[in-house]
């Protein structure tokens, strides 16, 4: 690619990323960031900068920091909060961040909240509280606390492998109601799903899937797009595939997945991120220390890893 080239694509992205950010509409292959750590567990920015830079010239189109990827249950507040305002600074404004904010406290989402938007968030990624097993009534209220304290969009989480407790397409139709919830990101696999958040949501609602292996299906449901895990590894392939698939070139987006399959099965082999940030070593990129109560993946994932690396061409 030349310098044209790439200064070019640079404006189209900055172009979609404006478009994305002031309607709250997410499309394409966003990253839900792994957090670098050093082998003595400290967060390392200097990767993190590298990490994020290899993202945008990707073709990214959003960037998730401090999440579930990013290890967000075991960051202190004051790591929490600068992994989003290192995100924020590097990024520049090239593409939109949208900040994890979640926890099973509605007050400590909304300090978090607050100052996400307070460093130049561009909106929030809240899950559904884990543990606590709320009702639906007590999501209701909790989002909807949250969506109050801030001016920022919200997209609400649905994990239930994860939180344990569904998020209803009866109950996001409660909360869509209220301008700042702006969207979901679902990782339910149910491909059923769109569809019926659809049906119970009276507005354009942003839904991105966060299921790797399923995306294509999701799109094809009336998703928008996807908070991948693989695209960690990958970014570039992943945006190719919603690049195909938002063109029209259906064949050419469902070789790509076809092709991926094998990396995504392999990235939930154990529990996330400890496959992503092992294929991430594998590269190169980073090394792959985790926090407690994370360990190394098992010999049996390592070389389910190392096999679908291959057969992308990234391993010898």
């Amino acid at each position: 690619m030349t310098l044209t080239d790439l200064e070019s694509r640079m404006v189209r992205m900055m172009s979609r990323g404006k478009a994305m950010v002031e309607t709250g509409m997410y499309q394409g292959s966003l990253t839900a960031l792994i957090t670098p750590m050093g082998t003595d567990g400290r967060i390392d920015f200097e990767v993190a900068t590298k990490l994020i830079e290899r993202q945008i010239e990707a073709g990214t189109s959003g960037l998730v920091p401090a999440g579930t990827t990013g290890e967000s249950p075991t960051l202190s507040h004051e790591e929490h909060g600068q992994i989003i305002a290192h995100c924020v600074e590097t990024s520049n404004g090239r593409v939109p961040v949208m900040a994890g904010a979640g926890s099973n406290s509605t007050s400590e989402a909304v300090q978090m909240a607050r100052h996400a938007h307070s460093v130049g968030a561009s909106s929030l990624l809240v899950v559904v509280p884990y543990y606590n097993k709320p009702t639906q009534e007590g999501l209701y209220r909790h989002f909807m606390t949250i969506a109050d304290a801030t001016p920022l969009p919200i997209h609400v989480y649905c994990i239930p492998g994860r939180s344990v407790v569904d998020l209803t397409p009866e109950t996001l139709g409660r909360l869509a109601q209220h301008p700042n919830i702006a969207g979901v990101k679902d990782a339910t696999a149910n491909l059923a799903r769109p569809i019926a958040v659809r049906r119970n949501v009276k507005k354009p609602f942003n839904q991105l899937s966060g299921d790797d292996n399923t995306v294509v299906s999701f799109l094809a449901a009336g998703g928008d797009g996807c908070i991948g895990v693989t695209s960690n590894v990958v970014p570039a392939l992943c945006a190719e595939m919603h690049s195909a698939w938002q063109e029209g070139r259906l064949e050419d987006a469902i070789e790509i997945q076809d092709r991926l399959s094998p990396l995504h099965d392999a990235m939930f082999m154990e529990s996330n991120p400890g496959p992503v940030k092992y294929a991430m070593s594998r590269l190169g990129l980073c090394n792959a220390t985790l926090r407690l109560p994370l360990v190394e993946p098992q010999e049996a994932t390592r070389k389910a890893i190392d096999a679908a690396l291959r057969s992308l061409d990234l391993l010898d």
